[in-house]
């Protein structure tokens, strides 16, 4: 059985991975500011510019992504690549828009603890403190889009608890799962009518294998790990990567738990290639390609990189494909809409305790950090400042801090 080509107009099909890769490339060293920024992008290379699709395709397409687990912007990236140019138009669409950003902070993880002196220690420190105001940014913007009301706020607030009394992973995924029973509990969603169609020439036999990796890789890795500290990297990443709901930045505590909490990476060290994560183009999910290389065990350096940066992302791709034959249905379910609405709920919770610890308090230390990261706050949320300006604010009153202090 094949699948039907998304309704996207007929310029839809016929591409090459080469002119895939082409634009993404363009995409991946231009695409700053997150990925609701990222998704503009799209729009304006790909739908206005290039013409691949029609705005409507478009637009269910990133209402498929945002729906699911994983970083929305590198799954309709990877969709629409599949579209244009087949499996190998993906491939090259999430090569070429991970790819820069990755080089970058990889770079930076192999050069970071060479930096010395108060200059290079304060810029360091400075990169600390403006994972602060973005993750702050970052917990305002969910909670006014996800929590509108009373009962969504108090799951938000409920999440929080849970993690006070369960930290780590599992109290992650407890949080989740009492968001989504509470919302469907609360019942909120709605029936729709479904008007346009995300369907792409993927089969319903390579949808159900994707869905079974992706849930067996779940079960099994854990397992299959022991004794192998490589796969227990890639189980840690492929994990974080799992259970993404709700936007690029919720990956922060996700990772935490998998990385500073087990020891592999310092906390220092994990707030500042946050920190760099900022300024670069592509993927907030590239992060992993940093922290992979600066594990404290082996495999880190560059296999580090590469076994993290893989795991991180596979499982929100092999979930997107084995829901494409089956979304028009699924997303007109009331009772599914209820569900995501209580998980998302949840998800602001736990950024918001992230944003408690470790951000907050593992970089701020006394009151000129506190001015500084107020700073960067202001300049991202009433200035609109970019986040990579920001970024360079934030190193340059760190390495003045560190002179003067």
């Amino acid at each position: 059985m094949t699948g039907t080509p998304v309704d996207a107009g007929p310029q839809s099909q016929g591409g090459t991975p080469g002119e895939v890769f082409g634009a993404f490339l363009k995409l991946g060293l231009t695409s700053f500011g997150g990925p609701i920024a990222h998704l503009g992008y799209f729009r304006d290379e790909l739908v206005s510019r290039r013409g691949w699709l029609s705005d409507q395709a478009y637009a269910d397409l990133v209402a498929l992504c945002q729906f699911l687990p994983g970083p929305a912007s590198s799954q309709v990236g990877f969709a629409l690549g599949m579209m244009r140019a087949g499996w190998l138009g993906a491939l090259a669409a999430f090569t070429a828009f991970t790819l820069p950003s990755a080089l970058i902070l990889l770079v930076f993880a192999l050069t970071a603890a060479r930096i010395s002196g108060p200059l290079g220690t304060g810029a360091l420190h400075g990169l600390k403190v403006v994972a602060v105001a973005i993750v702050a940014q970052a917990v305002w913007g969910m909670a006014r889009n996800l929590c509108p009301d009373r009962e969504r706020a108090g799951i938000a607030v409920a999440a929080v608890a849970i993690l006070a009394f369960l930290p780590g992973a599992f109290g992650m995924v407890g949080a989740i799962a009492f968001g989504a029973l509470a919302g469907l509990a609360l019942g909120r969603g709605t029936t729709q009518q479904v008007s346009g169609h995300v369907t792409m020439p993927v089969t319903r036999l390579q949808a159900g294998v994707c869905l079974s990796l992706f849930a067996g890789l779940l079960v099994v890795l854990p397992v299959m790990a022991t004794g192998s500290q490589g796969l227990q990297v890639f189980d840690s990443f492929y994990r974080a990567g799992a259970l993404v709901f709700g936007g690029g930045h919720v990956v922060l505590p996700l990772l935490q738990a998998e990385t500073v909490a087990t020891g592999w990476v310092g906390a220092d060290a994990f707030l500042a290639g946050y920190g760099a994560a900022q300024a670069v183009p592509g993927p907030l999910f590239t992060f992993a390609a940093y922290l992979g290389a600066v594990l404290g065990p082996e495999p880190n350096g560059v296999a580090g990189s590469v076994i993290a940066l893989l795991a991180v992302f596979l499982p929100g791709f092999l979930v997107l494909v084995g829901v494409l034959p089956f979304w028009d249905r699924f997303r007109s379910m009331a009772a599914a809409q209820s569900v995501m609405q209580g998980a998302n709920a949840a998800v602001v919770g736990i950024l918001g305790a992230a944003l408690y610890a470790p951000v907050f308090t593992g970089a701020i230390g006394d009151m000129r950090d506190f001015a500084l990261a107020l700073l960067c706050f202001v300049l991202l949320m009433m200035w609109k400042t970019p986040p990579w300006a920001v970024v360079i604010v934030a190193a340059l009153g760190g390495a003045a801090l560190g002179v003067w202090g």
